[in-house]
């Protein structure tokens, strides 16, 4: 049986959102420029473009992959739904839970953060940072996550519009112009909540995994607020310090090869490709949970008069 047909047109989103892309980045460019609040440094956003447009050359070359993994396993769904406003409207949530835990894992992981780094690598935050996406993400197998919404029944097609939708969303929260947003911050993702994701300040570290909706952070233990006292720093751990966009876009794969190749122990291959970023067999490289604990020992032994200066 073929998926039910959607009852309307759906356009390509991503390529019809690219002019509203690039207006509103050269806008950020000229209010950067008056107001000097926010950063632009036009290597790395050049560096970022790129990566944006080696992402759609992949995505062409390798997302038929993706699609007809969708379509394959939507053949053994428990469910029939159709293109229904209720459906949709489970369709959405359920699409963004699935990009939360996606987005968490990528994080967790270091075979899923080898094609993720690429969107933290760039130490400024502004619009272009937006566009530096993955050129792995397909060959990662980043999709795997979304499988369980077509094995439930969701056509294809609609998980495909809400991830799109998504997407689109998030360009507008790269960006350090707009300030807190008071109650719609409670429910939604906004460029505050999304700093503290891209900061690698201890504080803030494995923090607000959200797509769209901010919810799923607060219900799974992962949300933090910007602190006003505590400005966000960009980028990685271990930042590359160059703008070539194929070490960006490669880096950590040949790091992970680097490592399994030089493994004395199968368990020492599979903490490689699967432990979190950073792990090694003897715990001498630094992986987000131990900055974390280091900093919290840190926090309990200085006095408040000091943090308070701080």
């Amino acid at each position: 049986m073929t998926p039910p047909v959607a009852p309307f047109e759906i356009p390509p989103i991503i390529t019809y959102a690219v002019p509203g892309f690039v207006l509103l980045i050269i806008i950020e460019m000229i209010v950067v420029k008056l107001t000097k609040k926010g950063r632009y440094e036009y290597r790395d956003s050049a560096a970022s473009l790129s990566m944006g447009f080696g992402n759609r050359v992949f995505g062409i070359a390798f997302g038929g992959l993706a699609v007809a993994a969708y379509f394959g396993v939507y053949e053994f769904r428990l469910f029939n739904l159709g293109w229904t406003w209720p459906v949709m409207a489970a369709c959405f949530f359920a699409e963004d839970l699935a990009y939360y835990w996606f987005h968490r894992i990528a994080h967790e992981r270091r075979f899923f953060w080898a094609s993720h780094v690429v969107h933290h690598s760039s130490q400024h935050y502004n619009l272009t940072t937006a566009l530096r996406q993955t050129w792995t993400g397909t060959l990662g197998l980043n999709f795997i996550f979304w499988l369980p919404l077509v094995y439930i029944g969701f056509p294809p097609l609609m998980v495909l519009m809400f991830s799109s939708i998504s997407l689109v969303y998030q360009f507008w929260i790269h960006t350090e112009l707009i300030d807190r947003m008071g109650p719609f911050e409670w429910v939604f993702n906004t460029p505050s909540h999304h700093r503290v994701h891209h900061a690698t300040n201890a504080k803030y570290l494995d923090a607000n995994y959200a797509g769209v909706l901010i919810i799923w952070d607060r219900m799974f233990g992962s949300f933090v607020p910007e602190d006003a006292k505590e400005r966000p720093h960009y980028g990685i751990v271990s930042q590359l310090g160059t703008f070539n966009p194929f070490r960006v876009a490669f880096h950590e794969w040949l790091g992970i090869w680097r490592d399994v190749t030089h493994a004395k122990k199968l368990g020492h291959v599979f903490g490689y490709v699967f432990g979190p970023p950073g792990w090694s067999p003897d715990g001498s490289r630094k992986t987000s949970a131990s900055i974390k604990a280091e900093w919290a020992k840190k926090q309990q032994e200085t006095p408040p008069a000091a943090i308070a200066a701080e």
